[in-house]
């Protein structure tokens, strides 16, 4: 079973005992997070589409850990008009475990 979630602006497409970075959460680590804008759950052949949630579709992950990523340097230059700027970012994200995709229905754990 998958399900597409929306969490900080973005879309995932996760199943069970997946890890990935989403944009930062308030979380503590260790903690248990509900995300509930489903957008699509799906298992196999049957899919069901949200308009524009999933009603009563949750996907329960666990914070793994809080962090940043890589720095992004950005450099912009004008040729010949001695004109440089130097500027760098780095984005924090929260990394979570997918335990268990709830559609309402039926209960899928993680193995």
């Amino acid at each position: 079973m998958y399900a597409v979630i929306k969490t900080g602006g973005k879309q995932y497409r996760v199943v069970s005992g997946e890890k990935l970075k989403i944009e930062q959460i308030p979380a503590e680590v260790g903690a248990e997070v509900v995300l509930d804008q489903i957008l699509m759950v799906g298992e196999g052949e049957t899919v069901t589409v949200g308009t524009p949630t999933v009603v009563g579709a949750t996907v329960k992950a666990t914070v793994l850990s809080q962090g940043r990523h890589d720095k992004v340097r950005i450099f912009k230059m004008r040729r010949r008009k001695h004109y440089q700027k130097h500027q760098g970012h780095r984005q924090n994200y929260t990394e979570i475990r997918v335990d268990l995709i709830a559609d309402g229905a039926a209960l899928v754990p993680s193995d």
